[in-house]
């Protein structure tokens, strides 16, 4: 057994200096994920940093309508709040078709957004993986891919992101707040993430040391309106094969402004911005959402073991969408 050394933080501050002052140390929050790849030696800190009992654990209603969520608010706790289930549907369905009762009570959101991939060769120390170990190699690529992107992908890591809530979260506009060791900023959620590039044993753009302490969602006139769907291979506790988050805004039957994201599909959650730009100004029916999201997809890269996310997420996309507005009419 590893032997670690322990810090309880008691100021945000000084928990960013610890980390950043040590590379080998890591932030704990409520260990969902972290514990599990200790346990699998994916994971190997010496020192962890307990922020789990920091003051971030309230959701502050904002001007305009949107909300700022401490980064230690429990993923149960948030999607039960009733200004998110009004104002902001998506997440709070997310939130519930993620992981199970027990692990919701446990999981914070700052957490949720940090989730490492469940690709099966990155959690299988005995095989090469270049998330895991850079330059080691791909397992995936020639191995079980099921699960593997079809957008954005490279030849050194075929991975998706895990995480419901950052789909939800990217879709409405959301952004996090970060403090690092030079103070503090805000990144939009569509830029939190990184595709994997040559280097995909970066998941974030985030620093070293750098520490969410939460995350604003803006008010506005599609938020109310939107809904998560996910496609999975049973009904609790397993990733997405793929999902939707989407957001809608009709003047009668035409599209006045739409909000998509995928999961399941890339390295990070996918702002579907193509297929937003071709359902603007559009009336919407099954056949423009599928047109849309056939857009979007025209840059996916297959294999046979992933060629059904193809059309689920274009079936999925559309049957959110008309259910939105069934919702609205």
């Amino acid at each position: 057994m590893k032997e670690l050394t322990y810090h309880r933080a008691t100021d945000a501050a000084a928990a960013v200096a610890l980390v950043a002052d040590d590379p080998d140390a890591r932030f704990l929050g409520g260990g969902t994920n972290l514990v599990d790849h200790l346990k699998l030696g994916v994971a190997r800190p010496g020192t962890l940093v307990d922020v789990s009992r920091l003051p971030l654990d309230t959701v502050e209603e904002l001007p305009g309508g949107g909300l700022r969520v401490g980064a230690a608010v429990r993923n149960s706790d948030l999607a039960a709040h009733p200004a998110v289930r009004r104002g902001f549907p998506a997440v709070a369905r997310a939130l519930l078709a993620g992981a199970s009762g027990q692990i919701r009570h446990q999981a914070t959101t700052a957490g949720n957004l940090l989730q490492r991939t469940r690709c099966v060769y990155f959690q299988d120390v005995t095989t090469a993986c270049n998330k895991r170990e850079p330059g080691t190699g791909c397992s995936a690529l020639e191995g079980y891919g099921r699960y593997n992107a079809i957008l954005g992908a490279s030849e050194a890591c075929v991975t998706t992101h895990p995480s419901d809530l950052a789909v939800a979260l990217t879709a409405l506009d959301a952004a996090v707040v970060v403090l690092g060791p030079d103070g503090e900023r805000r990144v939009p959620m569509t830029e939190l993430h990184r595709l994997p590039g040559h280097h995909p044993e970066h998941d974030t753009v985030l620093r070293h040391g750098d520490l969410i302490t939460a995350v604003e969602l803006p008010g506005s006139a599609v938020a109310p309106a939107s809904t998560y769907a996910k496609a999975r291979d049973r009904a609790s506790y397993a990733f997405a094969l793929v999902s939707v988050a989407a957001a809608l805004d009709l003047d009668g039957d035409v599209v006045r402004d739409v909000r998509l994201a995928w999961g399941g599909v890339a390295h990070r959650p996918w702002r579907a911005y193509v297929a937003e730009e071709a359902l603007r100004g559009a009336v919407l029916t099954e056949d423009s959402a599928r047109a849309a999201a056939s857009a979007e997809l025209a840059a996916a890269v297959t294999t046979d073991q992933t060629a059904y996310k193809v059309a689920m997420v274009r079936n999925l996309t559309a049957h959110t969408l008309l259910r939105l507005a069934g919702g609205a009419r």
